[in-house]
């Protein structure tokens, strides 16, 4: 079985970016190498992150565990990246995009969700309280005009200004 997502990316995406930079080569358009994401939804084990230092306003000790991530890259980065796009993003409330503002500048972009309950294998009976979640979606582009075309070409629903 193989990832929708990917298959659109190789029969549409390539060739648009292609034709809209310029790529000589095949090898030089932009493509997504990970994912970052958790257990249940990715079907993957989330990694502990501890602190580095502590912070006494937030009351944080060195060492201590603050959060947890994933990396997806693959089948299942695709598989997850559809999902977002697809069912995830659309049962926001009052839904009218994600945020053209997550790039880096170096060709990654970022966006934040408020709560896990967006994913339907969550099951809301078993949830204690909303946790929020980063999703950083890496790709090999040089610039964030590139990485941008990339997503919208793929999918990803951009707010317009």
């Amino acid at each position: 079985m193989s990832a929708r997502l990917r298959d659109k990316y190789t029969k549409d995406v390539v060739p648009a970016l292609k034709k809209e930079f310029g790529y000589k080569n095949v090898m030089a358009v932009p493509k997504i190498q990970k994912a970052d994401e958790l257990a249940r939804i990715t079907g993957q084990k989330p990694v502990t992150r501890r602190s580095k230092k502590s912070i006494a306003a937030f009351k944080v000790r060195k060492g201590q565990p603050v959060g947890t991530m994933v990396t997806l890259r693959g089948e299942r980065m695709w598989e997850f990246l559809d999902r977002l796009m697809t069912i995830a993003l659309p049962r926001v409330r009052d839904f009218k995009g994600v945020s053209p503002k997550g790039f880096d500048g170096r060709g990654n972009y970022t966006l934040g969700l408020k709560d896990q309950l967006l994913f339907p294998e969550i099951d809301y009976m078993k949830v204690d309280k909303a946790r929020g979640m980063n999703v950083s979606v890496v790709t090999t582009a040089k610039t964030d005009e590139e990485a941008r075309k990339l997503l919208q070409f793929i999918g990803m629903p951009f707010r317009q200004n």
